[in-house]
């Protein structure tokens, strides 16, 4: 069974950058595809970025740029660096990953960004 831990969300002045991490829990992860999406207030969960096994990425709208998706396999760790945060990118932050028989979801971890 995949489990997956996201941490590292808070509170950030427009403009400035958080760092969310992910540990990812299970056998047979390691060849998946992993990624994070969110959910802002009101709104539909939508696509941050993916980053597969071989580390091939893929954002959505709006994102690359300022954000970057890494995986560290060795520590089955996925991150997400987020540059130049703006209001709207207030949301809730969820990480998800999966195996050839699940997929995961994590809670989710907060960002907010102040004006």
């Amino acid at each position: 069974q995949v489990q997956v831990v996201e941490s590292g969300g808070g509170l950030v002045q427009s403009g400035g950058s958080l760092r969310l991490s992910c540990a990812v829990y299970g056998s047979g992860v390691g060849q998946s595809t992993w990624g994070w999406y969110r959910q802002r207030s009101g709104k539909v969960r939508e696509l941050v970025a993916t980053v597969e096994s071989g580390g091939a990425t893929h954002y959505g709208d709006s994102f690359e740029g300022r954000f970057t998706i890494t995986r560290d396999g060795n520590k089955k760790t996925l991150y997400l660096q987020m540059n130049s945060l703006k209001p709207e990118d207030t949301a809730v932050y969820y990480c998800t990953a999966g195996s050839p028989t699940s997929t995961a979801w994590g809670q989710g971890t907060q960002v907010t960004v102040s004006s």
